[in-house]
């Protein structure tokens, strides 16, 4: 019988089939849902952090953005924000639709009806509490990228690590899962590059050193996702919404056992 995990403080439970993917180890679907500190990383992991300015990033992790094309296009989405949370500050979100106000989307020279083509991005995620070497009880990492959508095509390009991407096809239905493990074991079929369309959810966690589902070790200090992102058209949080409980269950149309085993995935309001 297979165990797995629910979310934090909601205990566990055992299914004996039906399993969408190899849940990961309680570490990784227990880690907290703040922004994670840089700090408390592996100096392994600080010295990448500091030597490409990346900074803590919503979806979990780290980013800093390289690329935004000055080319500008007739924007092909709706001129309205993806998301339904309010935020005074575009990366944070806060549950009250009350006080909605989409101005708090747009960056200084946002206009909705034009995207620039494309942008880059990368982004870090870290292994759970302080990654590969972090000990000593500390509680940093940041291992696993919350279910989150959004409109443009993204290519992802994979330089460090391994983990297992999670995307929901909220555009088909029923609501298809799939998941697929990135890595750069490509003979095992791991891989080093893939593309998520717009409308699609998608959710990541780091695989452990120690608890890898194949159970390679690795180098030693790749307990990491280390990607680049393009984002076609250009990426903005105009554009961008997290999964709710809520949506969750319209998706996998009232299937507890699903719910279950994806909802660690789901970021919590704040």
């Amino acid at each position: 019988m297979a165990s797995f995990s629910s979310a934090p403080g909601s205990g566990s439970y055992n299914t004996t089939d039906n399993l969408l993917f190899p849940p990961p180890p309680p570490s990784v679907i227990t880690a907290p849902q703040t922004l994670p500190d840089a700090s408390l990383e592996p100096t392994s992991i600080q010295s990448i952090i500091t030597s490409l300015s990346l900074t803590a990033f919503v979806e979990g992790g780290y980013m800093a953005e390289t690329d935004r094309n000055p080319l500008k296009i007739l924007s092909p989405f709706p001129l309205y924000p993806a998301t339904t949370f309010s935020c005074s500050d575009a990366n944070q979100g806060s549950s009250s639709t009350d006080t909605f106000d989409p101005s708090s989307y747009y960056r200084p020279g946002f206009d909705p009806k034009l995207r620039n083509a494309s942008t880059t991005i990368y982004y870090l995620l870290t292994g759970a509490n302080g990654g590969a070497g972090g000990g000593g009880g500390r509680q940093g990492g940041s291992p696993k990228g919350y279910l989150h959508r959004n409109r443009g095509r993204i290519i992802h390009t994979l330089h460090r690590g391994r983990g297992r991407y999670v995307i929901l096809h909220a555009d088909e239905k029923p609501c298809r899962v799939e998941s697929f493990v990135v890595g750069k074991n490509v003979e095992k079929g791991e891989r080093v590059q893939w593309i998520v369309e717009g409308g699609k959810y998608k959710g990541t966690f780091v695989f452990p050193l120690e608890d890898d589902e194949d159970g390679d070790k690795g180098d030693g200090d790749d307990e990491m996702i280390f990607i680049s992102e393009t984002t076609v058209p250009g990426w903005e949080v105009f554009d961008h919404d997290f999964l709710d409980r809520k949506g969750l269950e319209m998706l996998m149309e009232g299937d507890e056992d699903k719910i279950r085993q994806l909802q660690w995935l789901i970021k919590e309001e704040q």
